[in-house]
């Protein structure tokens, strides 16, 4: 590793995702307890209008039911068990997962946002984060270097909304192509970090470097074999998402 690339920091990928169910509050109560720098959620929007963190268009995968996240309301998806039988977990919403990390004492730690397109709510997923960013008063941070959210999505659209309506909030391009992410489209929506999977910075290593001499950071997802990490503190990368992050900080300390 070059003596000036910094070690990347730990994303707890949907929480400590390998350990407890993901997007659970035991999830993310884990990754924070194993050491994670940034907690990574999905979220979308009830029929009601909730922001609830949920991977899948459906909730089939994930809990006891079965159904299309919105439509239903915030109530209906609660009736839902999230956890394992022996553990059962409640619907976690944004604005509980943004509490627990404003309140977890013993570092700060960033709250990763992706938002999921296409929907059928277009911009307003958009609108209604940052509507919780501000509840909280973390949507207009002094600079990108002391926000305490980044919002991210493959949607370059999104990505765009974002960077009009706040300016210093950092944003992530997601993808897996290299010729999105390494010019184009992370330029003209202001993206200010690039998003890779592990398999593109595999094929394409020069991305991090290329996303450096812009002024970008890069977030590569998922990390979860030591060979890959190795990889991306070796490249420089700034974040890596892993569904492991306990492990993961291990790794990197050694």
């Amino acid at each position: 590793m070059s003596p000036d690339r910094p070690v990347p920091r730990v994303v707890a990928h949907r929480g400590a995702s390998a350990a407890r169910p993901e997007h659970t509050l035991a999830a993310y109560e884990l990754a924070l307890e194993e050491g994670a720098d940034g907690l990574e959620c999905d979220v979308r929007l009830t029929r009601d209008g909730h922001l609830v963190c949920i991977h899948d268009r459906t909730v089939d995968r994930t809990s006891t039911g079965t159904g299309i996240v919105s439509e239903m309301t915030r109530d209906e998806l609660a009736d839902f068990n999230y956890g394992t039988q022996d553990e059962p977990a409640e619907l976690l919403d944004l604005r509980t997962l943004i509490e627990l990390t404003l309140d977890w004492s013993a570092r700060p730690v960033k709250l990763f946002i992706e938002t999921k397109h296409p929907v059928r709510f277009g911009s307003l997923v958009e609108s209604k984060v940052l509507a919780e960013l501000q509840r909280f008063g973390i949507g207009a941070p002094p600079s990108a270097d002391h926000a305490r959210a980044v919002v991210m999505s493959f949607s370059a659209s999104a990505v765009w909304r974002i960077r009009r309506s706040a300016p210093l909030l950092p944003t992530v391009l997601l993808g897996e192509s290299a010729r999105v992410l390494g010019g184009g489209a992370a330029t003209t929506v202001g993206a200010t970090a690039v998003g890779p999977s592990v398999k593109t910075l595999h094929e394409h290593p020069d991305i991090v470097d290329r996303a450096a001499a812009a002024g970008r950071a890069t977030y590569c997802w998922t990390v979860d074999t030591r060979s890959d990490v190795e990889l991306c503190r070796e490249l420089g990368v700034g974040w890596v998402a892993t569904n492991y992050p306990g492990r993961t900080r291990d790794w990197l300390a050694s």
